[in-house]
């Protein structure tokens, strides 16, 4: 009960974090948005910290089990193509529904965790079988530095969210596909 309890409350303080910003976070927000008697979010997390690290913690939670799901709703990525479509579909998830919530959360938590190590370890990108797939097709494609061409390729469709997240909108595909273009592109002295 005590685990369920904790998971409603992160679950609800990400809420009140997208719909609030960073100021509206307090627990008697949590509070009422998990509509929990005055004290309850205090009682299970005493400090604004750790109820920003428990916010944090069930927001990388959901995010791996959104990007583990990623490879089942595509086929594998064997073309420019099937790259284009994993991103746009990362892109949409991101940008819509619950998605959108949890990126405006993990924006907001991003900032914060420049003043603070243990959000920004909790933040730190994690492995994942999206990762893992964007990895293959450009081991696959003969990339040299795939290690560092994927960090920058999902840290680039990280900033086209960030984006259309401010100024609305969705991701535009010729953006994705110069995104795979540029991944994919020989470096000078002849290798990937």
């Amino acid at each position: 009960m005590a685990s369920d309890r904790r998971t409603l409350l992160a679950d609800s303080a990400i809420d009140v974090l997208a719909d609030e910003g960073i100021r509206g976070l307090t627990h008697r927000a949590v509070d009422r948005r998990a509509a929990m008697p005055p004290g309850t979010t205090s009682a299970y997390f005493r400090t604004r910290a750790a109820l920003l690290t428990a916010l944090v913690t069930r927001l990388v939670q959901l995010d791996q089990a959104e990007l583990q799901s990623v490879p089942e709703e595509l086929p594998p990525l064997r073309t420019v193509e099937d790259l284009v479509d994993g991103m746009a579909l990362l892109a949409r998830q991101r940008l819509t529904g619950e998605g959108r919530r949890r990126s405006l959360a993990r924006y907001a938590c991003t900032v914060e965790s420049v003043r603070d190590p243990e959000l920004r370890e909790i933040l730190v990108p994690r492995e994942n079988a999206g990762r893992e797939a964007v990895r293959l097709f450009l081991a696959a494609h003969g990339v040299a530095d795939v290690e560092n061409r994927t960090h920058t390729l999902l840290t680039c469709i990280d900033g086209l969210v960030f984006d259309r997240l401010v100024s609305g909108g969705g991701v535009p595909r010729e953006a994705l596909e110069g995104l795979a273009a540029a991944a994919l592109r020989e470096e000078p002295g002849g290798s990937a």
